[in-house]
């Protein structure tokens, strides 16, 4: 099924997500492809469909700093990068305090969360508070950022959230603070040269 990024569309979306199905939708960097991160076999079928190693966990994405502050715990200086590039292109890996994630993700101590620069994905957001965010493709191969590209190529979902073509700026860069150093996990559309004035 293919929808529109209108409120009805949003409205379908989150239903789809609250009963268990796989959704793909726009974000600010690339296509993704998500579900309920609470649903253990949502997860599974996450894995199956792109091929990727359950040794790789998902991302999560959500709605604001406050609602990510429900399931993890910031540090000092995470806390001051998160306000200052989110919405945005960054992935911040934190220490997780939700127990029920911790096992329908299979983490142990930390989570990568993040909130998306994307108004139509903030929407349904508002409606799911937490979705599980990775690229739609297949594991090892370029993400999409054409919607009937993507549309066309990636198959077993339940929901296609059309919110059109992204500007290709590059995945999102995840960071890792520890002890006041910075760790880059990757390095995608924020350079480290934006972060320098935090250390």
């Amino acid at each position: 099924m293919k929808l529109n990024c209108d409120v009805k569309g949003i409205e379908k979306t989150s239903k789809v997500v609250k009963d268990g199905g796989i959704i793909v939708f726009p974000t600010d960097t690339v296509y993704g492809i998500g579900c309920d991160p609470y649903n253990k076999n949502s997860v599974d079928r996450i894995y199956q469909i792109k091929g990727r190693s359950k040794t790789k966990p998902f991302p999560v994405l959500t709605y604001s700093i406050d609602v990510a502050s429900e399931i993890v715990e910031f540090d000092n200086e995470s806390k001051i990068i998160a306000q200052e590039f989110w919405p945005g292109p960054l992935t911040l890996i934190l220490k997780l305090r939700d127990k029920k994630l911790r096992e329908s993700l299979n983490l142990k101590e930390k989570i990568a969360i993040r909130v998306p620069n994307n108004q139509c994905l903030l929407n349904l957001l508002e409606n799911s508070k937490f979705l599980i965010g990775t690229s739609a493709n297949h594991s090892g191969e370029k993400p999409f950022t054409k919607s009937q590209d993507c549309y066309q190529n990636i198959k077993d979902y339940d929901v296609f959230l059309d919110g059109g073509d992204i500007d290709d700026k590059g995945e999102s860069t995840i960071l890792e603070m520890d002890k006041g150093r910075a760790i880059f996990h990757r390095l995608g559309a924020l350079k480290k040269e934006e972060f320098v004035r935090f250390f």
